[in-house]
């Protein structure tokens, strides 16, 4: 039951977000009421399900944080660009263009069906009833620290070089940003690494593994890497083919000398 609930409030927020998106003529909305629709899952997951209450208090406080601060930081570059939206819709608005608004919905309803798969990792966390933390779970903490930290780490340092550099050319090699080309999506699906090990030790966790695998084939094949790539190389051209040439895509790593 609590599952059907979750799914049903997540297919009525996102068509709602759609409605206001059409409303407002910004398509980018649907990023931040993706980030944020994560702290309400994770509270009500954490109210509704039976398992051992520092575990669901300790998962509820750590992806509603995570939650927050995506959201809040998209918020703030959706809000301060509007009514430009992303590109990323702009293209798909040509992409779709005969047919556009009902694309547009169903595209809004698969990212809640998306939040929904991804947030299976915290159901199950919540609902493991064992009265102490298993080391498996100490690891994927672990692991989520880090990713949360490297995440917020590189949307500051992207935030930072643009309001230094105002050509629309200019290419982030700084920081994080020179050991990888799209730094903030790897730590984002790190993060959900760090849910899976920490959903293993509960029964059935193994399912688990279809949080991190959605959000990575997202990441890498949906609104992710590829449609960034797509669009850096449209606009900056040779200096980005350089900048592929010398930086990881995806994993940070040595930059290669040419």
């Amino acid at each position: 039951m609590t599952l059907t609930l979750t799914a049903l409030g997540l297919l009525a927020l996102f068509a709602a977000a759609w409605w206001l998106a059409v409303r407002v003529d910004n398509y980018s909305l649907v990023d931040v009421v993706w980030a944020l629709s994560f702290a309400p899952v994770a509270v009500f997951y954490a109210l509704a399900d039976g398992g051992w209450g520092p575990r669901r208090t300790a998962i509820a406080v750590l992806v509603a944080a995570w939650s927050l601060r995506l959201g809040i930081h998209l918020w703030l570059r959706v809000a301060g660009h509007h009514p430009k939206e992303d590109p990323r819709y702009d293209l798909l608005r040509k992409k779709w263009s005969s047919n556009m608004r009902r694309a547009f919905l169903w595209f809004f309803l698969a990212q809640g069906v998306l939040v929904w798969l991804l947030m299976l990792p915290v159901h199950l966390i919540c609902m493991q009833r064992h009265q102490a933390f298993a080391p498996l779970e100490y690891v994927g903490l672990a692991v989520w620290f880090i990713a949360l930290v490297g995440e917020g780490v590189a949307d500051h340092q992207l935030a930072r070089f643009k309001r230094a550099n105002k050509d629309p050319k200019a290419i982030c090699d700084v920081g994080l940003w020179r050991c990888s080309r799209h730094p903030n999506y790897f730590f984002q699906s790190l993060l959900w690494w760090g849910l899976f090990l920490m959903a293993l030790p509960t029964p059935w966790g193994w399912t688990a593994i279809v949080a991190p695998l959605a959000m990575l084939h997202f990441l890498l094949n949906v609104t992710g890497v590829a449609l960034n790539e797509k669009l850096a190389l449209e606009k900056r051209g040779a200096s980005y083919r350089q900048y592929q040439k010398t930086t990881s895509v995806f994993v940070p790593w040595f930059r290669k000398s040419t």
